[in-house]
């Protein structure tokens, strides 16, 4: 069944450009809210790039897209203010402990005053970052740098996610925790699109849009992906489309994990 309710990204036809190079090709996509939606495909598919238009860090060539009800080209600073992002290598100051980390971007996202400090110290003890606080972000294994990262995306309470890769580089454990800290922020209304090569967590996503050269080839749930395609598993799914882009372009793409 398709997803309903009340839409948070909106895109129509959207294109970008660079040079001769096209990394989006009309792309046409709707996520909606309190949805974990899934970005897959191999690298150089359009990715990052259909995220940093969203995130309105880049303008479209054309076509448009709307953001929690607002257009990433003509609003993108209101957009920024509204969405949070973490990538995989976490954006953290490592000379800078938690605690200073989380300071510095809720000052960047706005917060202030007693509402930061409520929000800040919320959030802490929700992460399990407490105990922590005092500790240089650089010295933290990668599962708390994870769990640090998605404090600093969030300490504004975001209306949707952005997480490229966001699990790279952590173990079982901590992809299992940091699974169970998304699931909570959906069930309270924010709208999550995540990129992964981990196909396991790709089955994890309520829709998934699988991108190949900047076009969109198959969207819908993940029973629906592998109903339409014959296959047992999303990661059949993923090598099968591997197979017809390499067929076509001649060049390989990378295999999921």
């Amino acid at each position: 069944m398709s997803a309903v309710g009340t839409p948070t990204v909106v895109t129509r036809a959207l294109r970008k450009e660079f040079g001769a190079r096209v990394a989006v090709d009309s792309l046409d996509l709707t996520i909606y809210r309190g949805e974990v939606f899934g970005l897959l495909g191999p690298n150089g598919s359009g990715k990052t790039t259909t995220i940093r238009l969203l995130c309105a860090l880049m303008a479209p060539t054309s076509g448009s897209a709307e953001v929690v009800g607002l257009d990433v080209e003509t609003q993108g600073e209101r957009v920024r203010a509204r969405i949070g992002y973490m990538s995989q290598r976490y954006g953290l100051y490592d000379d800078l402990t938690v605690a200073e980390n989380l300071r510095f971007y809720s000052t960047v996202y706005g917060l202030h005053g007693e509402a930061r400090t409520r929000r800040l110290a919320e959030h802490s003890c929700a992460l399990g970052l407490d105990e922590r606080r005092n500790q240089l972000a650089g010295t933290l294994s990668g599962g708390w740098k994870q769990r640090l990262a998605l404090a600093c995306a969030t300490a504004h309470e975001p209306e949707m996610l952005f997480l490229d890769e966001p699990t790279a580089g952590v173990d079982p454990a901590a992809r299992r925790d940091f699974w169970t800290s998304i699931y909570a922020l959906a069930s309270r209304g924010t709208t999550i699109l995540v990129t992964t090569h981990y196909m396991d967590e790709a089955e994890r996503c309520q829709r998934l849009a699988f991108l190949s050269r900047g076009h969109l080839i198959a969207l819908g749930t993940p029973r629906e992906i592998t109903a339409h395609f014959g296959q047992a598993s999303i990661e059949d799914v993923f090598i099968e489309l591997q197979r017809q882009d390499e067929a076509q372009y001649g060049v390989a793409a990378e295999r999921p994990r």
